[in-house]
């Protein structure tokens, strides 16, 4: 189950935050398919936010196709999004990345910035 943090000094509207976790955690294959998101009383007990901030996101998410409400019982995954599973080769070399820009002093801003330069030369060509 997907479990969400907030970062309230991060300028992204809360319900927008549970909306980019829960497309990370389809994108990265934690949630699958058939899979119940946390109800919006339990979002709430973990984070302490409005529980109609919880459900905007589950709406949004509905809305886009990749959840379903169902009356009495909850909210399940529609489908899943990319093909990123978290157990990649890829995500350890990101990983020991990550930990020697750390070590070299950098912030999370720094990488951010880096790796969405690269991101984005990687991708210059589908743009047209």
């Amino acid at each position: 189950m997907v479990e969400y943090r907030i970062d309230r000094h991060s300028g992204v509207a809360t319900y927008v935050q549970i909306v980019q976790q829960t497309k990370q955690a389809l994108r990265l294959g934690l949630l699958r398919p058939g899979d119940q998101l946390p109800t919006a009383r339990e979002v709430v007990e973990a984070t302490a936010i409005n529980p109609n901030t919880v459900l905007k996101a589950y709406r949004e998410l509905e809305r886009e196709g990749l959840v379903e409400a169902r009356r009495g019982m909850g909210t399940f995954v529609r489908r899943t999004l990319g093909a990123a599973p978290a157990d990649s080769p890829l995500r350890g070399e990101l990983e020991e990345w990550a930990g020697r820009a750390v070590a070299a002093g950098w912030d999370r801003d720094d990488m951010a910035a880096l790796f969405t330069a690269v991101l984005d030369k990687s991708f210059q060509g589908e743009r047209s």
